[in-house]
């Protein structure tokens, strides 16, 4: 049995929706309450048993390498005055045995070019894509291991998914196919963000793949599409004429944190859930007669 041992974040784009604050700081880099996105993206990767984390980085992401680098003067600072809790953070924001690996995408060809970047890591091993930008909160078990026990019964391709009204479709992938089991569907086709009333469903594609190392030869063979841009769904589309691709609605909520009100949602709601303010700021929106 294949096991997915790989995870792919593409993190090379401009965040130009949140300038000015993306300027000289990239858009993964945003916290949610104290931890930035591209942090909860590997999180959940190393809760799938992901052991190796793929960046592909753009010329102004240095901050990426940083966060998960050793910041050796931080640390001895942190040490010597005390801050043991803070030391013990930094130290361990991925276990020791992850091992990550930077990729430069030298041009902003898309999110099928950013994957391509991967090829020589990669091989022919299946593999994840993770949007760090579609933060998912799965409870119990994150998104992305709902994702590798499919995987792991199917051995083929699946795409993550989530229903959204019908005149929503025209900002997503939209997926063709059949219902085979709850939540799991056998795709027969893809979209790109279609019109309303020519999309094949309301089924949604998010931020979220496992890929079979085929995906390599489809991507290479992909015309650039829109803006110039090499459309992962375009490769995926090809590959659905020569194996199986699964869609599976997960369980858990999203967030788009590329978009300012989602990203606004989720410092709600996981300051709300936070540990250490979570109590004080629930009082504090009460108060304020923001919750009901």
């Amino acid at each position: 049995m294949k096991k997915v041992r790989k995870a792919v974040f593409p993190v090379a784009g401009l965040g130009t929706r949140f300038l000015p604050a993306t300027k000289a700081n990239p858009k993964e880099m945003l916290p949610i309450v104290d931890k930035p996105l591209i942090q909860y993206a590997a999180e959940e990767a190393v809760d799938a048993g992901i052991d190796t984390l793929i960046f592909i980085i753009g010329r102004n992401k240095r901050a990426i390498p940083d966060h998960f680098d050793k910041a050796y003067e931080l640390e001895a600072e942190l040490e010597a005055s005390g801050k043991l809790d803070r030391l013990a953070e930094v130290q361990h924001i991925l276990p020791p045995e992850i091992s990550c690996i930077y990729i430069r995408q030298s041009e902003a060809l898309g999110l099928g070019h950013a994957v391509l970047c991967s090829k020589s890591v990669v091989g022919d091993e299946p593999f994840a894509v993770i949007l760090a930008d579609d933060l998912i909160d799965g409870g119990n078990k994150s998104c992305l291991r709902q994702m590798v026990e499919v995987y792991e019964k199917e051995q083929s391709g699946v795409i993550g998914v989530q229903k959204v009204p019908l005149e929503d479709v025209k900002n997503y992938g939209v997926v063709a196919g059949q219902n085979t089991e709850d939540r799991l569907w056998r795709l027969s086709g893809l979209v790109e963000k279609p019109k309303p009333e020519d999309a094949p469903s309301n089924v949604a594609v998010v931020g979220r793949y496992i890929l079979e190392g085929s995906i390599f030869q489809m991507l290479e063979e992909t015309q650039p599409g829109s803006g110039g841009e090499i459309q992962l769904t375009d490769a995926i589309a090809k590959q659905l004429q020569q194996e199986s691709v699964f869609a599976y609605e997960f369980e858990g909520q999203r967030y788009d944190c590329g978009s300012k009100l989602g990203y606004l949602q989720a410092t709600l709601d996981y300051g709300l859930k936070h540990p250490e303010v979570g109590a004080a700021f629930k009082t504090y929106l009460t108060e304020m007669d923001c919750l009901k």
